[in-house]
């Protein structure tokens, strides 16, 4: 009886809730009597449910979007905008990041079949790609291209520099002197373009870009031109339309190397994607191992070769399109180093060339000095062997700027004589910025104090690019900059502070093994 009765007081709670909704004052007449009856019913139930039983039942009767009890807001979790995750191994990058559909196909097959025969392959090429895959990668990325452009140089050439062809193309993307020359790539006696593998690519995408648009946007048939000619695609593209054929890129008549040579490339596109397969993929470390060092003036290697401190042949070896042991004249005079940052800055080039003797003087600061030559204190203190921030008055300091005023043609040890007095253009290394959550275009230009316009140019961006966080963005830094005393007239203002201080340029720390010929 009595768990009856407190089974229908809780109905009768029930009721309440839904007369609440729909009338609050017949709510509170009813919810009186019943605190009117609880007196009875307790005293004649001496072991039914406590008034405050039932207020509970009451309490949970009400939907919880009814009830109106107090509670602490919940702590909003702190936003963070996450970090772009970059893989560690260049392969892995470039294998999560080709995009063609690769669809079956006999030649395909065979292609593949081909590749799994030859496990060791792709090991045996990346010693020679390695110095310069990752910069090939940067590039292709940075144009908004495919990353199976980056392969091409595997399947045209296996990655030889000096790669000649029976229809005289060369280097490592094979290209022939017409193509190489109206894409801008220079060629003499001194110097061709076509081996240098950075100057090479960038000729390379530029003509696979025009292929591209040429063949509206389908990139099988702008890969096929690129390796048997425009005129020929397009000719078998006519023939199979005539024929009421499909023109994909399958069913075109092409010469036998040209049909071998897309499914190669996607051949090598589906092994990297698929190492379950067998195919051994290389590892590959995903930053620069070589920096691109513009000397600005002619160049003898050998001389070179001592100031960097580095061995002459692999100097020259990393630079296949110098055909002698000179840099030309007029240019170019640029040369891909392999060279820490440390071993940058204490190499005989750099103490030499690119160093600026300073002498301190009263209240100077490391700090403030690297202020001053927008320099840091640690390559202060790397190029003057310093373990820690102490100096004193009077103290001699290399200081990494200086105008390059001796012939880097001359070895002064012979002939201590000649110097060359004409100006010569300032040096600058290449240098890569990763970007982070709010970098904007115009913040990085005063940063690094190089112009918007160059900035963008070097990256072929437009001023209302987007950037987004993880890529890199490729900024050729000056190595010296022009020496002015502060004076009173020329006192910079703390703005003017601001706006010129310029974080350190690093050079990534890599070794880069000897290149196989």
């Amino acid at each position: 009886m009595n768990y009856t009765i407190f089974y229908m007081m809780q109905l009768y709670a029930q009721r309440c809730v839904c007369l609440v909704r729909t009338n609050h004052t017949s709510a509170l007449l009813v919810i009186l009597s019943l605190l009117v009856l609880l007196p009875g019913c307790l005293q004649t139930q001496p072991q039914s449910a406590t008034k405050q039983e039932v207020l509970n039942a009451l309490t949970l009767a009400i939907p919880p979007a009814e009830q109106k009890v107090s509670q602490p807001a919940p702590e909003k979790a702190a936003l963070e905008t996450p970090k772009p995750y970059i893989e560690k191994d260049l392969w892995q990058h470039i294998a999560l990041n080709l995009k063609f559909e690769i669809s079956p196909h006999p030649r395909l097959k065979k292609r593949i079949d081909w590749y799994l025969s030859q496990p060791d392959y792709l090991l045996k090429v990346n010693t020679r790609a390695a110095p310069y895959l990752y910069h090939i990668v940067k590039k292709v990325e940075q144009q908004k291209l495919p990353l199976e452009l980056a392969l091409l140089p595997f399947v045209e050439s296996d990655f030889r520099p000096h790669a000649v062809s029976k229809q005289q193309a060369v280097g490592a993307w094979q290209l022939v002197d017409a193509t190489a020359y109206h894409f801008g790539l220079e060629s003499n006696d001194w110097y061709d373009g076509r081996k240098d593998v950075l100057s090479a690519t960038d000729a390379a995408l530029a003509y696979l870009k025009y292929l591209n648009k040429t063949f509206k946007g389908n990139w099988l048939h702008a890969i096929a031109a690129y390796n048997s000619g425009e005129g020929r695609v397009k000719s078998a593209i006519k023939k199979n339309r005539k024929l009421r054929k499909s023109t994909h890129y399958w069913h075109l008549s092409l010469p036998k190397e040209t049909s071998e040579y897309v499914p190669k490339l996607l051949a090598l596109s589906y092994l990297l994607q698929h190492p379950e397969t067998g195919f051994k993929r290389p590892t590959l470390a995903n930053h620069a191992t070589t920096t691109i060092l513009d000397v600005g003036q002619e160049f003898n290697f050998g001389i070179l070769a001592n100031l960097l401190e580095v061995n002459k042949q692999q100097l020259h070896a990393l630079n296949p399109g110098f055909l002698r042991h000179q840099s030309p004249t007029n240019g170019p005079h640029k040369v891909l180093v392999p060279l820490s940052e440390k071993a940058l800055l204490k190499s005989a080039f750099y103490r030499e060339q690119l160093s600026h003797s300073y002498t301190v003087v009263k209240n100077d600061t490391l700090y403030g000095i690297a202020r001053r030559f927008n320099t840091s204190v640690n390559k202060i203190k790397l190029l003057n062997d310093k373990q820690n921030n102490l100096i004193r008055i009077g103290e001699r300091l290399l200081i990494n700027q200086a105008n390059i005023n001796r012939s880097l043609t001359v070895d002064y040890q012979i002939s201590p004589y000649l110097q060359q007095q004409t100006p010569v253009k300032q040096a600058t290394i290449e240098h890569h910025h990763t970007i982070v959550s709010g970098d904007s275009l115009w913040d990085l230009s005063r940063h690094y104090q190089v112009p918007l316009k160059d900035l963008l140019d070097w990256n072929n961006l437009q001023a209302a690019s987007i950037l987004s966080p993880g890529n890199v963005l490729i900024l050729h830094l000056p190595a010296k900059q022009a020496v002015e005393p502060v004076t009173p007239t020329n006192m910079p203002t703390y703005l003017d502070k601001l706006e010129n201080a310029v974080n350190a340029t690093e050079i990534p720390s890599a070794t880069v093994p000897n290149l196989p010929q």
